[in-house]
């Protein structure tokens, strides 16, 4: 990593990917504030409406930004660098941040960095301690997205598993949908989950090659099921609302497991990681945890506050960029997947 001879290096990050408005500060590798503000206006249409989630973060990222640098005690012409979210996400959501990061670095003539989403997930390991060391494996698990990560550098990575198809945030919206919960549902199953019990019922466990996932078929199964049951009983979902929750939590987090194992196996790493917002589950960190006991790894997981979307992972990996000199000209654009 190239060294600058900057000392004070201070950083302003904005996260705009989708339906949070987030802003953070960080000196020198250490968070001083993390604001986010969410949008709960799309709980009324059961999922992000793109088009209301970029009006929503133009009325919310000037607020947000002040608040961030006040929390921080931190004034913009103290700034060494303006960082972002350049994707992937929502194209609208993006727009915002980026036309925002890239008119106030112009106006304060200092650098612009661009800050690949789903790595800036990875890379809150960094935030605090204990940190991975490299090579290690990251489950990184989103709403949009599903993968094992391979990560031999900061900015050195490795796709080795993914989703074909849904990704498993996604997967755990739609079954809490199927199971009549308002959005987002998936903190809901987890919820719900600590009440029931997880052998209740069982669903197939996608048969899908290699290190990749599937979870199209699990929510077909579950939508068959539940559909099979309430022509029986209209009060089921009712009745056996914990039960249901628990089994189909422990049926995804047996299928992520699964493929997390193996590549562990097949790796030989140890280092086990686990990020994005669907690692805010309690479930899955218990799981993550409990394999870890049993196979001698080491394992990682950010706090809660660093799982979901938020600016302060953003800051973190713009912190690494700017020690590399790994700037963006301001013709820079945001890129959707």
């Amino acid at each position: 990593m190239t060294a600058n001879l900057q000392k004070d290096i201070l950083i302003l990050a904005i996260e705009s990917s989708c339906d949070d408005t987030a802003a953070s500060l960080i000196r020198n590798g250490i968070i001083l504030s993390n604001k986010v503000a969410t949008q709960g206006i799309h709980e009324q249409y059961g999922g992000v409406v793109p088009e209301l989630a970029g009006r929503a973060h133009q009325q919310n990222i000037v607020p947000v930004v002040d608040i961030a640098l006040n929390n921080a005690g931190v004034n913009l012409q103290q700034l060494s660098a303006i960082a972002f979210t350049k994707g992937p996400g929502l194209m609208g959501s993006l727009m915002v941040g980026c036309s925002f990061a890239k008119s106030l670095a112009q106006s304060l003539q200092i650098p612009l960095i661009g800050i690949n989403h789903m790595e800036a997930h990875v890379l809150a390991h960094f935030i605090e301690n204990p940190k991975p060391s490299f090579p290690f494996l990251c489950l990184t698990v989103s709403g949009g997205h599903t993968q094992i990560v391979k990560m031999t550098d900061y900015f050195t990575s490795e796709i080795i598993g993914k989703t074909i198809d849904d990704a498993a945030g996604e997967a755990f919206d739609k079954a809490a949908k199927l199971l009549q919960l308002p959005y987002p549902g998936g903190p809901l199953i987890d919820k719900f989950a600590k009440l029931g019990n997880p052998e209740s019922y069982s669903f197939p466990q996608p048969n899908i090659p290699n290190l990749d996932y599937s979870f199209s078929g699990l929510k077909t199964s579950i939508l068959y099921f539940l559909q099979k049951e309430m022509k029986e009983n209209p009060q089921f979902i009712n009745e056996e609302l914990n039960n249901l929750c628990a089994s189909i939590q422990h049926t995804f987090i047996k299928h992520l497991m699964k493929k997390l194992i193996a590549a562990s196996i097949q790796t030989g790493i140890k280092e086990i990681s686990l990020a994005g917002g669907v690692s805010a589950n309690t479930g899955l960190r218990f799981a993550l945890e409990n394999e870890g006991k049993k196979r001698g790894w080491n394992t990682y997981i950010p706090a809660f506050e660093y799982c979901t979307d938020n600016a302060a992972m953003i800051a973190m990996a713009a912190y690494l960029k700017f020690l590399k000199g790994d700037f963006e000209t301001l013709n820079t654009a945001p890129f959707a997947r």
